[in-house]
C-alpha cells in the first residue's frame, strides 16, 4: 500500500443517459448447461464470433436510450408541486398560458407592471406639461403683451399663410371634418384593442378621452379673460381649444392602442393631424394661439398621467417584447424638434416683445412665424413624449434582459 495519488480517468466517449430512463440490469453470465456444451462440441454448429468491446459499448448505450412506450416517458416528466396538490396556480389566473409556460411572471414582476422609474417619469412629465399649460394661459391672457400678440395673430394669420399650406389648413376649418376624422381614429383604436383583447386598456383610454373632453368644456367658461387692451377679437375666454383637444386626444389614443411596430408611424400621423387642426382654428378665427398651445399641453399632461397608471393588460406580452429602432429614431426626432422649436419660438417672441405693447406693425411677421413654430414644436414635444413613455411603460427591460437594450452596432 502506497501513498501515490492515482486520478480517476473517465471515458469521454461514454454515452450519457440524458433522458434518465430506467435501464434494465444486464444479466450476469451463467455457466453453460449440458445442452449448450453439447451444441458447442457438435461439429455442425458454427462458432459465433466475439463482438468487439466498442460495439458492445455502443449497443449498451443505445439500449439505455430505448424506452418501451410513451407512458414511461410521461411518467418520467417532472410535475409541479401545485399540480400534485390539485390546486390552481394563481399566476395562471392572471396571465395567459403562453406567458406562464415562458416562466417570466414567476421570476420577474416587470412582466406585469412598468418600472418604477418609468412611472415616476410619466408623473413628472405630466405635471410639468400641465404647469406649462397654466403658464402659457397666464402669459397670453393675463398680460398686455400677450393679449396684443394674440389679437395680432388672430386678425392677420390667414393672410400670412404660405400658398401651399393654405388649402390644406382650410380643409380642417370645417368642424365636421375634424369631428369625423377624430371619431374614425378612435374607432380604429377601439377595433385594434378588441382584436388584441386589451379590455383594461380600453377603459383606461376611455377615461383619458373623457378627462380631456371635460377639460375643454369645463375650463372654457371658468377661466377669466380680463380686459387689458382694445381687441378686434371676441373678448370672452376661448381657452382651451376643444377641436385641438379632440384631434390630439384621438391621435394619442390610437398611438397607445396599436402594437409596437406601428407606434412610430402613428405618432407622426397624430402630430401632423394635431398641427393642421391647430393652425386651421387660428386661420379660421375660431381660437387664439394660446388656446391651441394650451390644449396640446393639456392632452400631453393627462396622457402622461394615464401612462403612469398602465396595467398588465395594457403592456406588451412578455414573449413578444423587443426594442424598437423606429420608436427610438422617431421619438428622438420629435423630442429634439419639440425642444429646439419651442426655444426658437420663445426667442422670436422675446425679440418682438418691445413692439407688442404698442401693436407695432413690424411685429406681425415675427408673431405669425412664432405661432407656426410653437404650434408644430409643442405638438412634436407632446407626441414624442407619449411615444417614448408608451414604449417604456409597455415594454420594460426585464431582469432576463428581454427588451429595452438599444440596437447593437454592426459587426465588421
Amino acid at each position: 500500500m502506497t501513498d501515490e495519488f492515482k486520478p480517476i480517468i473517465r471515458d469521454p466517449h461514454k454515452s450519457a443517459n440524458m433522458l434518465e430512463q430506467p435501464v434494465a440490469p444486464v444479466p450476469a453470465p451463467q455457466p453453460p448447461s449440458s445442452q449448450t456444451a453439447s451444441q458447442q462440441s457438435s461439429p455442425q454448429s458454427a462458432p459465433i464470433p466475439a463482438q468487439p468491446a466498442s460495439d458492445q459499448q455502443s449497443s449498451q448505450s443505445w439500449q439505455k436510450l430505448e424506452f418501451s412506450d410513451t407512458a414511461q416517458v410521461a411518467s418520467a416528466a417532472p410535475v409541479s408541486p401545485i399540480a400534485q396538490a390539485g390546486q390552481v396556480d394563481p399566476i395562471e389566473q392572471v396571465l395567459s398560458p403562453r406567458e406562464v409556460n415562458a416562466g417570466l411572471a414567476k421570476v420577474d414582476p416587470l412582466t406585469r407592471r412598468p418600472r418604477v422609474s418609468s412611472i415616476v417619469l410619466s408623473v413628472a412629465f405630466g405635471l410639468l406639461l400641465l404647469a406649462a399649460a397654466a403658464g402659457v394661459w397666464w402669459l397670453g391672457v393675463r398680460t398686455m403683451e400677450g393679449q396684443s400678440y394674440e389679437d395680432m395673430v388672430w386678425s392677420k394669420f390667414d393672410a400670412a399663410l404660405p400658398g401651399w399650406l393654405e388649402p390644406v389648413v382650410h380643409v380642417f376649418t370645417i368642424s365636421t371634418v375634424v369631428v369625423a376624422t377624430s371619431v374614425i381614429m378612435s374607432i380604429i383604436a377601439l377595433v385594434v384593442l378588441i382584436v388584441r383583447k386589451r379590455w383594461l386598456l380600453i377603459a383606461q383610454l376611455a377615461a383619458f378621452g373623457g378627462i380631456c373632453f371635460a377639460a375643454a368644456e369645463l375650463l372654457k367658461p371658468l377661466l377669466p379673460r380680463p380686459y387689458l387692451i382694445n381687441l378686434e377679437s371676441n373678448p370672452n375666454n376661448s381657452a382651451p381649444s376643444g377641436h385641438v383637444i379632440l384631434a390630439a386626444t384621438a391621435g394619442a389614443i390610437l398611438l397607445c392602442a396599436v402594437p409596437r411596430m406601428c407606434r412610430a408611424l402613428v405618432a407622426v400621423i397624430g402630430w401632423a393631424y394635431a398641427v393642421l387642426v391647430g393652425l386651421s382654428v387660428i386661420a379660421g378665427q375660431w381660437h387664439r394661439p394660446t388656446d391651441v398651445i394650451m390644449a396640446l399641453l393639456i392632452v400631453g399632461g393627462v396622457g402622461m398621467l394615464m401612462l403612469a397608471a398602465t396595467f398588465a393588460n395594457g403592456m406588451d406580452e412578455p414573449g413578444s417584447r423587443a426594442s424598437s429602432p423606429s420608436v427610438q429614431i422617431v421619438g428622438s426626432v420629435l423630442l429634439t424638434f419639440g425642444v429646439l422649436g419651442t426655444l426658437y419660438g420663445a426667442y422670436i417672441i422675446w425679440q418682438i416683445q418691445p413692439g407688442l405693447a404698442m401693436s407695432a406693425e413690424w411685429t406681425n411677421s415675427g408673431a405669425h412665424l412664432s405661432t407656426v413654430i410653437l404650434t408644430a414644436s409643442i405638438a412634436s414635444l407632446v407626441f414624442g413624449l407619449v411615444l417614448a413613455m408608451r414604449q417604456l411603460t409597455a415594454s420594460p427591460l426585464t431582469k432576463l434582459g428581454l427588451v429595452g437594450a438599444p440596437p447593437a452596432p454592426p459587426k465588421r
